[in-house]
């Protein structure tokens, strides 16, 4: 493996692990943004959810922007823009509007950044010819840990919001940015007969058994995000300090899930782990569901980091494959932004979703619904799975090339 593609993948880990810090040191202080801006309990939600729209309209843009300009360009310039509007929302003027135009720059530039990550990784894997997708998110993980601690630090010190930010944009933005001297768009192959070049069109009908298990996947995730402290102190009977252990135990099996999960892909193959990883997740659900006390609950809320860990990494894997096994780079590269979309849309379905059917039926009934979710992956596992070209009514493809296949048809 050349020292290019070794450096490439060092820095992407280091952008992914920065991303994860910015992100959890602005979504685990939303009590004190509301309190420094005055937001109301009211208003709270449509800010909270603008950001994940106007992220899935940074992807749509990604997805037309990669037609002229190299997805690591894309990256070496969203992700400082991520990290200045994080110090942003914490050193702006009063007013909602000051904190409207923050989060709007923050949200476009985090969906170009989640997906211009993703496109190099998958990328990066197609030149290693190995998985190593679950490192990435291991290192999100990491930064998700590592934001956590630093907003706990934060709140515990009492410190203003932009004190408690500007550290970590003062490290994170330099490396970012000497860091991204080294990205590594990947070995792209040329175009063959019937593929298309960086334009390609990745097909929506290929994508939506995946486009399902994002959306999926990040309902079951939002769900521990949103609900799980909740979950344990007002329905198990868990003490409020006790109350905030779930997330981080969830996170901290996320992070262990994916560091060794590349080892079992590589063993066992995607479409194994994607379904060992949906039972698990799974079994996690119904034990929070079912348990009778918070030690119970909180085994289950281990369980769903182990299981959820590995649905998102080879979901971007497996959709960036198929569309370059079809169509040639540029198509893996739309199919990838348009895949990242369903990740907001799982986001934003999942917390409302848990939260109506909590106060209309139960919360421990409620807990139910994103597991039988995330079973339905189990029906879509076999798109992980490198299979042969196939035309319809099942005969494989010749191995030849296609050349009377037009650019846009899947």
């Amino acid at each position: 493996m050349t020292d290019e593609l070794r450096r490439g993948r060092a820095s992407l880990a280091f952008s992914f692990f920065a991303q994860g810090v910015a992100f959890a040191l602005l979504v685990t202080r939303i009590p004190a943004v509301q309190d420094r801006y005055g937001i109301s309990d009211a208003l709270l939600p449509v800010f909270l959810a603008a950001v994940p729209v106007l992220a899935g309209a940074g992807s749509v843009v990604t997805e037309r922007l990669v037609r002229r300009v190299r997805p690591s360009r894309l990256l070496r310039w969203s992700q400082p823009v991520v990290l200045l509007a994080l110090l942003g929302a914490g050193a702006g003027g009063p007013g909602v509007a000051a904190l409207a135009v923050t989060l709007g720059v923050f949200g476009l530039a985090v969906g170009m950044l989640d997906a211009s990550m993703n496109m190099l990784g998958v990328s990066l894997q197609r030149a290693y010819g190995r998985s190593i997708m679950l490192g990435f998110h291991a290192a999100y993980s990491l930064g998700g840990i590592v934001g956590a601690s630093l907003a706990w630090a934060g709140a515990h010190w009492q410190l203003a919001l932009w004190v408690s930010y500007l550290p970590a944009v003062a490290v994170l933005l330099p490396a970012a940015l000497a860091g991204s001297r080294w990205y590594a768009d990947g070995e792209a192959a040329p175009p063959a007969a019937g593929r298309s070049g960086r334009g390609g069109n990745a097909g929506l009908g290929l994508l939506l058994p995946l486009c399902l298990v994002m959306t999926f996947a990040y309902i079951g995730d939002s769900t521990v995000s949103n609900w799980s402290a909740k979950y344990l102190k007002d329905v198990l009977g868990g003490s409020e300090q006790l109350a905030t252990v779930p997330y981080n135990v969830y996170m901290v099996t996320t992070l262990a899930g994916r560091t060794v999960g590349d080892l079992g892909v590589r063993r066992f193959g995607a479409a194994a782990v994607v379904r060992l990883g949906a039972l698990v997740a799974a079994g996690g659900f119904a034990v929070v569901a079912l348990a009778p006390g918070a030690w119970v609950g909180m085994l289950g809320f281990t369980l769903l980091g182990l299981g959820l860990c590995v649905l998102v990494p080879q979901t971007f894997a497996a959709a960036g494959r198929h569309a370059f096994e079809q169509h040639g780079p540029g198509a893996s590269d739309a199919a990838i932004a348009r895949l990242n979309i369903f990740n907001y849309v799982g986001f934003l379905i999942g917390s409302p979703l848990v939260g109506a059917l909590g106060d209309a039926w139960s919360y421990r009934g409620a807990m139910l619904v994103p597991m039988v979710l995330v079973l339905v992956t189990l029906g879509y596992a076999r798109s992980f799975a490198a299979q042969p070209d196939r035309y319809g009514g099942g005969h494989e493809r010749p191995r030849t090339a296609d050349v009377g296949r037009g650019s846009n048809g899947l």
